[in-house]
C-alpha cells in the first residue's frame, strides 16, 4: 500500500515529520496520552489532525484521525471504528483508530477515563475487538452497561487528505461513520441478564486523566 506522502497531505514540513515519527500503533498512543483531554469549552469541535497538532489536546474521534493519519503515513490503512450505546443513556459514541498485527486486530484510542482505552493485536475479529470495551463502558451513575454495537471500518483513504487539514471535512466524517453499518452485539432478549457494574468498578469508573479544571483542555 502507497504511503502518504508529505505533498499529498497539505501538511506543513513540521507537521508531517510529527506523524511520521509516530511510525508503531505505541507510538501512536503514548503521543495521544501524552495529550490533554479536549473538554470542548467553548462549544463542539471536531478537530482536525492538523489542528490537533496546533492545539495540543484532542478527544476520541480527534484522536483516532490524528491516529489514522500516523498510521497512513507508516503505510497502513488509514481506518477507524465507532462504538456505539444505547440510545438515549446520555452517553456519546467512541471511535478508535484500528491495526493488523500478525493477522490480529487491536485499536488505538482516545479517552479521559481509566477504561476504553488500548487495546493490543490479539482479536481475530472486529467483533471480538469491540466486545473487549462491553464490560468496561458503563454510567458511573447506576453501573448500566452501554454498548450496543460497533461499526463497519471507515478507510479514509478514499476521502482525499481534506480531513488531515480542514475542521469541516472532519464534520463530514463524523456523519459518515454514523450512516455506516453497525452490527448489534447483545440480542435483544439478553440485555435483561446483563449485570451492572459493581461498586469496585463504578469507583474505578469515576478515575479520570483530564480534569476540566485543567487550564491545559
Amino acid at each position: 500500500m502507497r504511503k502518504l506522502g508529505f505533498k499529498e497531505s497539505g501538511l506543513t514540513r513540521r507537521e508531517f515529520e510529527i506523524l511520521k515519527r509516530l511510525n508503531t500503533p505505541i507510538k501512536v498512543q503514548d503521543y495521544l496520552d501524552a495529550l490533554p483531554m479536549n473538554w470542548e469549552k467553548k462549544g463542539d469541535t471536531h478537530f482536525s489532525p492538523r489542528r490537533v497538532l496546533k492545539e495540543k489536546k484532542a478527544h476520541c474521534i480527534e484522536g483516532a484521525l490524528l491516529a489514522a493519519a500516523a498510521l497512513w503515513a507508516a503505510g497502513e490503512r488509514p481506518l477507524i471504528m465507532n462504538l456505539s450505546p444505547k440510545m438515549g443513556r446520555g452517553d456519546d459514541d467512541h471511535v478508535v483508530a484500528l491495526y493488523r498485527r500478525g493477522g490480529r486486530w487491536g485499536a488505538i484510542s482516545k479517552t479521559n477515563h481509566a477504561t476504553i482505552r488500548f487495546r493490543d493485536p490479539v482479536y481475530r475479529t472486529l467483533r471480538e475487538l469491540a466486545l473487549s470495551y462491553f464490560h468496561e463502558w458503563f454510567l458511573n451513575a447506576s453501573g448500566e452497561k452501554l454498548l450496543e454495537c460497533y461499526s463497519k471500518p471507515l478507510d479514509m483513504r478514499p476521502l482525499g487528505s481534506s480531513w488531515l487539514t480542514d475542521d469541516a471535512a472532519v464534520w463530514k466524517v463524523d456523519d459518515m461513520l454514523a450512516a455506516r453499518r453497525h452490527y448489534f452485539l447483545v440480542p435483544k432478549g439478553n440485555w435483561r441478564y446483563i449485570r451492572r457494574a459493581d461498586p469496585m468498578e463504578l469507583k474505578a469508573g469515576k478515575l479520570i486523566e483530564w480534569p476540566r479544571s485543567d487550564p491545559r483542555t
